[in-house]
């Protein structure tokens, strides 16, 4: 069967509407890519096509992200049933996961509810360990810890323009940082400062403490069920500290793992390399 070409879907789960890239043969094996912080299903706009050629190809909006609806008292919880209930519109049992960044509570939320559908995990600069949030975290653990305003301040301080453009270089050696487009944090911005928006992305920070709360419970399933890994990692990452991509291996001690000279935004400058590797993943463990 020929590949059907990627394409934008809008989907009603649950009274949200979930915007969604969809793409590829439905008869190969799933991949279901979920962004982070700030941005949404355009992340992975370098990759789709690579991706699709041999793989169903599943890229939401998260909720307040790209296309797809805003919802109150926002959860990653709450993002994985929707994610689920999309899966389940599609007809989707088993699929691979994609992790980065706010991304990660979704897919392990969803990986542990239930362990069999997961066909394996592609880690791409997700945190799921202690080791991975180094002194630039005190401001936002002071918050969790003591949720006053002036710490809810400090911890959502990144919630700009200039901090979403930190997102992409912040950190980043010039010569990679210059191979990024600004067009991609002004599209993020663009929506982010929607009504509303900036309050679901206030609420997220504050649950991401209760996803740090189950680092414990995600250890002991990577270690008792050992899905097939796949690491793709940006080394220039001002968010979460190298001692993350060990905190991995020890967890999942067959996984393969590529540390590239790249950024947290790791798709905006080895997008090429990413999908091939991926393709390649699928193939051996689709």
């Amino acid at each position: 069967m020929k590949a059907d070409p990627a394409r934008r879907e809008s989907f009603d789960i649950a009274g949200c509407k979930l915007s969604a890239v969809v793409g590829g043969n439905r008869n190969h094996p799933a991949v279901l890519l979920l962004h982070g912080f700030p941005s949404s299903s355009r992340t992975f706009r370098n990759i789709i096509p690579r991706l699709a050629e041999t793989c169903f190809v599943i890229a939401p909006d998260l909720p307040g992200s790209g296309e797809s609806d805003l919802i109150p008292d926002a959860t990653f919880a709450r993002f994985a049933d929707l994610v689920e209930g999309l899966l389940q519109e599609l007809g989707i049992a088993k699929v691979h996961l994609y992790l980065h960044d706010f991304g990660a509570p979704v897919a392990l939320e969803l990986a542990m509810r239930d362990p069999r559908r997961v066909l394996g995990l592609i880690i791409q600069n997700a945190n799921a360990h202690r080791s991975g949030m180094g002194p630039q975290w005190r401001g936002t653990i002071d918050y969790w810890n003591a949720p006053t305003k002036e710490n809810e301040r400090a911890a959502t301080a990144h919630l700009t323009f200039e901090g979403v453009r930190a997102e992409y270089v912040g950190g980043v050696p010039e010569d990679i940082a210059s191979r990024i487009s600004a067009d991609s944090w002004i599209e993020d911005w663009r929506t982010m400062s929607r009504p509303g928006h900036l309050e679901l992305q206030r609420a997220l920070v504050k649950d991401y403490g209760n996803y740090v709360a189950r680092f414990d419970d995600i250890a002991r399933y990577l270690r008792d069920h050992q899905p097939p890994a796949l690491m793709l990692w940006g080394r220039h990452d001002s968010y979460f500290d190298c001692a993350e991509i060990l905190s991995w291996l020890q967890d999942l001690p067959r996984m393969e793992a590529h540390v590239l000279d790249g950024p947290h935004m790791l798709l905006e400058t080895h997008a090429e390399y990413c999908a091939e590797r991926i393709a390649d993943f699928v193939r051996r463990h689709g």
